[in-house]
């Protein structure tokens, strides 16, 4: 539970950051407040419990969750304006229903121009992913008193641009050529590891996690 909410913590801190700029510049402000309200919200119904990972990808279920959770606070503050008592609807119910859809729809609820497109949130929650997984491989080289060699090799986890020098990178940390692209493919398959093992909590069975994967690559590239 922890590890979930970490990783999904900024993707949807992010989402509504997008929305209240969208509805309500004054409010933006209100992004880290509302954050800490839906997750606390959430955990409190249990509302994660109705997230089956055999019905689809956590991420969707999320977003939902999120769009329910900001559409009922903004019927609730219209319903203070007027001076009504229009009672919000429950957080599980539109999580649930967009928990059992397919993993690439979501759940439709009113005004959809006041929210950012689906892929706005996947991008960022695609980006929180690579972000955890750097963080750990930069714990790993600190405890190991590799860091030199780390922060020379990490360059090349994504494919480096034209005027990176394999050659010239391995001498400056004491490495032949060859040796240096070895230890940059072990870098890289240790990254893609952790991602799937941070994917592989929200979602059941190897073949959804690969899946994911390549969602994950697309939602970047958008």
């Amino acid at each position: 539970m922890r590890e979930l909410c970490v990783v999904y913590y900024k993707p949807v801190e992010k989402f509504i950051q997008q929305y209240k700029s969208r509805c309500d510049r004054h409010g933006l402000n209100e992004s880290s407040d509302l954050t800490q309200m839906f997750f606390a919200k959430l955990l409190e119904a249990n509302s994660i419990d109705n997230a089956n990972r055999d019905h689809g990808h956590f991420r969707t279920y999320l977003l939902g969750a999120v769009k329910h959770f900001l559409w009922d606070e903004r019927a609730r503050a219209n319903a203070i304006k007027r001076g009504g008592g229009l009672s919000p609807t429950s957080l599980n119910a539109g999580a649930r229903e967009s928990s059992t859809k397919d993993s690439e729809s979501t759940y439709e609820i009113p005004d959809p121009n006041g929210f950012p497109p689906d892929a706005y949130f996947d991008k960022q929650w695609a980006l929180s992913i690579v972000e955890l997984a750097m963080k750990q491989l930069e714990e790993d080289a600190r405890s190991q008193n590799d860091w030199d060699r780390f922060s020379v090799l990490q360059r090349w986890l994504a494919t480096p641009n034209a005027e990176a020098s394999a050659s010239r990178d391995a001498s400056s940390i004491g490495m032949t050529e060859s040796t240096f692209r070895v230890a940059v493919h072990r870098l890289r398959k240790q990254f893609r590891r952790i991602i799937t093992e941070h994917i592989a909590t929200t979602v059941e069975g190897p073949e959804r996690v690969a899946e994911e994967l390549h969602y994950l690559i697309r939602a970047l590239s958008t």
